[in-house]
């Protein structure tokens, strides 16, 4: 806090009449950069997602929602190491438990909607999917690739594309609506 109060030109108490405590500075810092700006618009209402509902077909919403993760992974990169070292303090676990709450109901919301739009495979569930696509875009499976396993950011969207079509639809490759 001291060197945000440095950098800022500030007081420390400043800092924390401004923002609060650490995790409240660490999940204000992780929203601004998930975003990518200050605007107070949800994700699923920003541009990037709602293209993934124009998309002529489920295997096209899905490499579209996989651009959308690559993009978001490239804001939030330097974060995600810093929030998964930092995951066990009990100051922080808070944070992380809101940041994966915010990231479940985001891919939940994004199974229901594929599943009405779309379709799933036979025999899953839109529960199951919201499982499958949690797992799938998580931070740490993006920071696992990219950052320690030196994939680029074009592999990953590639990669994760297909997992999410081939997990989720299968051959289904067109509306179902």
């Amino acid at each position: 806090m001291a060197s945000i109060a440095r950098h800022a030109r500030v007081s420390v108490q400043t800092v924390y009449n401004a923002v609060g405590r650490k995790p409240a500075l660490l999940k204000g810092v992780w929203d601004i950069t998930l975003a990518g700006d200050f605007e107070p618009v949800p994700m699923l209402d920003r541009h990037l997602a709602t293209s993934v509902w124009e998309a002529p077909d489920g295997r096209e919403a899905l490499r579209r929602y996989a651009r959308m993760g690559r993009v978001i992974y490239a804001r939030v990169a330097p974060v995600v190491p810093v929030l998964l070292a930092a995951a066990g303090n009990p100051d922080v676990r808070p944070v992380w438990a809101a940041v994966d709450a915010e990231h479940a109901a985001g891919t939940n919301a994004v199974a229901r909607s594929l599943a009405e739009k779309y379709g799933l495979r036979d025999g899953l569930s839109a529960a199951e999917a919201a499982d499958i696509l949690w797992t799938l875009t998580s931070p740490d499976v993006a920071d696992r690739l990219v950052r320690r396993r030196g994939w680029s950011l074009e592999r990953y969207e590639g990669w994760l594309g297909n997992a999410m079509a081939d997990s989720l639809i299968g051959d289904r490759a067109t509306s179902t609506t």
